[in-house]
């Protein structure tokens, strides 16, 4: 189904990165089309957290809520999601950030899902692309806006 798969090159650190995308509870604040979102449960694990979290994604007349457990892994500046329940039959993503010896940083995205509702499925497939480029734009802004232009 719908796969995205991106790298490019930013100019901040791995580090400011992998904290902006972990920071899941601010993703209403600059994401299009998230509404809401909340932390059920972190937990510790071995490298890093566990954390279970709830988002609400509003597209046209469509509504959803998704739950996702994301694992955290700060050393390795890596971030791996897969779904837990709502509207999809699957979903999973995953982030890593790598300092370049330049300066800034690497980061690769991946994604891969499938909705339930053949409809959405549809709606979203015409637009994929685009959305996940909007995605990723979207976090590059708020690095801007965070960390300031480089």
């Amino acid at each position: 189904m719908p796969t995205h798969s991106e790298s490019r090159p930013l100019p901040w650190t791995a580090g400011e990165m992998y904290d902006l995308v972990a920071d899941v509870e601010r993703y209403p604040q600059f994401l299009p089309w998230n509404s809401a979102a909340r932390i059920r449960s972190r937990k510790p694990i071995q490298g890093g957290e566990l954390m279970e979290a709830d988002l609400v994604i509003s597209f046209k007349v469509f509504r959803e809520r998704f739950g996702s457990r994301v694992k955290l892994f700060p050393e390795a500046k890596r971030i791996e999601t897969e779904y837990l329940d709502g509207p999809f039959k699957y979903m999973r993503s995953s982030w890593s950030f790598r300092d370049r010896p330049d300066g800034g940083c690497e980061v690769d995205f991946f994604v891969d899902f499938e909705f339930r509702n053949a409809i959405l499925q549809g709606i979203i497939g015409v637009v994929f692309n685009e959305a996940m480029h909007r995605i990723v734009r979207a976090f590059e802004k708020r690095a801007q806006t965070l960390y300031g232009p480089r």
